[in-house]
């Protein structure tokens, strides 16, 4: 059991068909997402998943996160298989937030690295 909250369990709002079975696979298979989002915790989360045209051709998914104080970051896929769009969008969102996080870290910012010192 995480010893944290689970904050995709909390946050994700899914705007498009999900059905309820595949939301709590979605929620197992996001680990990795939610634990890149523990660092932003205390900043207000909110996350949304859209999905458009489920089941045809041209199904795109997009997931957006939003945090205070950071632009908005936005991961979206196009593809027929509705798993590697979420899979994709995934890997693309925690991609960026890890960027994120170290523009903020003392040791990849020269600006925050001096004051950190002193």
């Amino acid at each position: 059991m995480p010893d944290h909250t689970p904050i995709v369990a909390e946050r994700l709002r899914i705007h498009g068909t999900l059905h309820p079975s595949e939301r709590g696979a979605l929620i197992d298979h996001w680990q990795k997402l939610d634990h890149r989002l523990q660092s932003f915790e205390g900043r207000g989360v909110a996350l949304d998943l859209y999905i458009h045209d489920r089941d045809h051709t041209g199904q795109r998914v997009t997931l957006e996160a939003t945090i205070p104080g950071f632009a908005p970051f936005i991961a979206t896929h196009e593809s027929s298989d509705l798993n590697v769009s979420l899979n994709r969008v995934r890997d693309e969102l925690v991609r960026q937030l890890g960027d994120a996080k170290n523009k903020t870290e003392p040791r990849h910012n020269r600006r925050l690295r001096g004051t950190a010192r002193g």
